[in-house]
């Protein structure tokens, strides 16, 4: 009976121990240092765009500062609901970033009735990047010299040119259907998913204009493959001082930035979500990154989270009134 005893004994204080192990193993995870492993920072659009570019600049300072590798994934497609998706299946932990830009956060919710995901309820932000304008650029089927003459082209041919995006409903669409509303013009949009196959497809010819940004169209603005005609800004740009505003050549209300910053999952610890956007900061501010950045024109921000939302929420007040404006709806 003794034995028997002892036998039950020894049988309960190890069904103990065994049930203790999750408890020990989720207290030292959580007691574990943030980041302490890889971080995967998923990019909306493919790669060689001006978000992709943001990223990996970014992603290699924060892995020597870190020590700890950071992953850059592409994911485009579905206007940024794909990658969205993404983040929404992984751990709340903040390991998994994605990077968010005006189409992602403040025009998708507006445009789309099933979007698939809520800006709000499904992301929390981070930090903001960077923001800046964009160009009004046509390529080798234009014969357009500057900005007067497209539109006078344009307008002499309604609903006859086509144009090219990064993609339905993101900064590139939406700031060329403000164009279209300001100067009275019709073309037809042709998305692509993501800046590199549109920009690939205006310098082959395929489409005569687009709206980008600097740092996806850069390199072609000095090879001389496409030429700007307009920035979409109160004022000129530092690297190409030639190309007037808008503004200038008799178009109001055409000052639009485009702005790309980093989410994690809504329900990421806050004290990861501070850490990480410390990290980044750092990283952007580096001296390598700022001249990495300054090289394109960018210049790199690194807010709170809370002035971050301030801005997101400024952009919706903004644009939802807008985006009702011009009639756009993109699913019916």
């Amino acid at each position: 009976m003794l034995k028997k005893r002892t036998a039950l004994g020894l049988m309960a204080a190890g069904a103990g121990a065994l049930a203790g192990l999750p408890l020990r193993s989720a207290l030292a995870q959580a007691a574990a240092p943030y980041p302490s492993k890889a971080l995967r920072w998923l990019v909306p659009y493919p790669a060689g765009g001006g978000s992709d570019f943001l990223a990996r600049v970014a992603g290699l300072a924060m892995a020597a500062d870190l020590k700890q590798p950071v992953v850059v994934d592409n994911k485009p497609g579905g206007n940024g609901a794909i990658a969205v998706a993404d983040v929404k299946r992984s751990p709340a932990d903040g390991y998994t970033l994605i990077n968010i830009d005006n189409g992602i956060m403040v025009f998708n919710s507006v445009l789309y009735q099933n979007l698939g995901y809520s800006p709000e309820k499904d992301l929390q932000l981070v930090t903001l990047l960077a923001k800046g304008p964009m160009f009004l650029a046509v390529g080798p089927a234009s014969t357009a010299r500057d900005a007067r003459e497209f539109i006078a082209q344009v307008r002499a041919q309604p609903g006859k040119l086509s144009f090219a995006s990064a993609g339905a409903g993101t900064p590139q669409h939406l700031a060329m259907e403000l164009l279209m509303k300001r100067a009275g013009l019709s073309m037809v949009h042709i998305p692509y998913k993501g800046s590199s196959p549109a920009l690939a497809d205006l310098v082959g010819g395929q489409v005569p204009v687009a709206i980008t940004d600097y740092a996806a169209a850069r390199g072609f603005f000095q090879a001389g493959k496409l030429r700007p005609l307009a920035i979409t800004d109160a004022q000129r740009h530092p690297s190409l001082p030639d190309v007037p505003t808008f503004k200038e050549v008799g178009i109001e209300g055409m000052e639009f930035a485009t702005m790309v910053g980093v989410a994690v999952r809504a329900g990421t610890p806050m004290e990861h979500v501070r850490a990480l956007q410390q990290a980044v900061r750092r990283a952007i501010h580096s001296p390598e990154v700022r001249t990495k950045y300054g090289e394109f024109g960018i210049v790199p921000d690194g807010n709170t989270p809370e002035e971050f939302q301030a801005l997101i929420g400024g952009e919706i007040k903004r644009w939802h009134p807008l985006v009702k404006e011009l009639g756009i709806r993109l699913d019916g």
